[in-house]
């Protein structure tokens, strides 16, 4: 059987627990916040202070097409598979586009013979290895934001427990 005392005890140590778990569950959400805003400022400045240019870190192959395109300038190019050389154009505007720019034909692409005897392009790699080491960076920041939110919430409810502990509430 237990004594008014102990009873008034128990709900005493029940309120500084409950209240020690809403102060964790609010420090909790600042955390959070805070990692978010600094985590994203980290990111912002790494892409700035590299200089790499999201738009160029994945290729998309232009490819001239003389039903929607207007050819501005042909070039004579080599053809893997022949002898000769071929006509191509090399630098064009695409009806389609609004901007007006030119698009030109990519150094990296060869022209390829196939053996049915039509030409293809040949694009070489579309995704520049750049991007493999922005993948990298932004999981270096987001794990490195959880780990750093889960050491600062264990580290503050630590404080709290240590502070609860040598409080002289639970000592009635």
């Amino acid at each position: 059987m237990t004594g008014p005392a102990e009873d008034q005890t128990a709900s005493v140590i029940d309120a500084d627990e409950e209240q020690r778990r809403e102060k964790v569950r609010r420090y909790a959400a600042w955390v959070t916040g805070l990692m978010i805003l600094l985590c994203n400022a980290v990111f912002l400045l790494g892409i700035w202070g590299s200089g790499v240019n999201l738009d160029r870190l994945i290729r998309f192959p232009e490819i001239f097409n003389p039903k929607q395109d207007v050819c501005l300038n042909l070039t004579w190019h080599k053809v893997v598979g022949m002898e000769e050389r071929v006509r191509l154009c090399s630098e064009w505007i695409q009806l389609s586009d609004p901007s007006g720019e030119t698009h030109k034909f990519q150094k990296d692409t060869q022209v390829v013979q196939g053996a049915d005897g039509k030409l293809y392009f040949d694009h070489g790699a579309r995704v520049d290895y750049r991007l493999f080491l922005f993948v990298a960076f932004v999981a270096a920041v987001v794990v490195t934001g959880i780990l750093l939110k889960r050491y600062l919430i264990t580290r503050y409810r630590l404080r709290l427990e240590t502070a609860g502990a040598k409080s002289p509430a639970h000592f009635h």
